[in-house]
């Protein structure tokens, strides 16, 4: 009897013993570690929601956080033009499919593919919602190096400092006025640039940042990012 009361005492200190490292970003995202990509080409993103403009809004805004990144990022102007010219504008065609032309023809490494999932502006309650995917492919392996996915809200209201229009009716439709105007008049793209920062923010460094390869081991984070930020 004492024997097994001991056992399962020992088992207990084991286990408490026992704790998770956080996940590192050479454990996450291994594959950028080992082609270690220069070049990037960013794909025209795929939008699956009913705002027509979100795809050419947010196309152009990712051409800076990656290259902030340490990357060479190639023009989107210059992409663009070949995207259409090469009838690749389409990158639903290209995210599982083979991306050898993209190296063969640019000198890619990676290409860049978001999906927009939601964008939407709620202008009285003062909030600009998006949901994206990013997924960076190698264009030499078809591996995946990289993948997050973000869920941000812009929180646009604004809050008024006159007490005597803070309540009853007419109070309530000030403030719904004023969020709806403060909303409408938000640039389109601040949520998506927003989006960028918080979810590109583990990206690990590419070859012209001072961090490449010194930042293996800090923590990754989760894989989806969401929350509110107050602009």
């Amino acid at each position: 009897m004492k024997k097994a009361i001991a056992a399962i005492v020992g088992c207990a200190t084991l286990t408490a013993c026992v704790t998770t490292s956080p996940t590192t970003l050479a454990d996450q995202y291994p594959a950028m570690y080992e082609e270690q990509p220069l070049a990037i080409v960013i794909m025209p993103p795929i939008n699956n929601t009913n705002h027509a403009e979100a795809k050419d809004y947010f196309y152009t805004s990712l051409y800076h956080p990656l290259c902030e990144k340490g990357y060479y990022v190639f023009p989107p102007e210059m992409t663009m033009e070949m995207f259409q010219h090469e009838s690749a504008y389409d990158a639903e065609l290209f995210i599982d499919g083979d991306l050898g032309k993209f190296r063969d023809v640019l000198g890619a490494d990676a290409a860049m593919f978001t999906i927009i999932k939601d964008w939407r502006r709620n202008n009285i309650g003062g909030k600009i919602t998006v949901n994206i995917e990013y997924r960076l492919r190698s264009t030499k392996t078809g591996r995946t190096l990289y993948e997050r996915e973000g869920n941000i809200t812009l929180d646009t209201s604004v809050s008024s400092d006159d007490d005597s229009n803070s309540t009853g009716l007419a109070g309530l439709l000030s403030s719904m006025l004023v969020n709806a105007i403060s909303t409408a008049t938000t640039d389109k793209i601040d949520a998506g640039r927003e989006c960028n920062e918080q979810v590109l923010s583990n990206l690990p460094a590419g070859r012209y940042s001072g961090a490449f390869r010194k930042d293996s081991a800090n923590v990754a984070g989760s894989k989806l990012v969401e929350g509110t930020i107050k602009q």
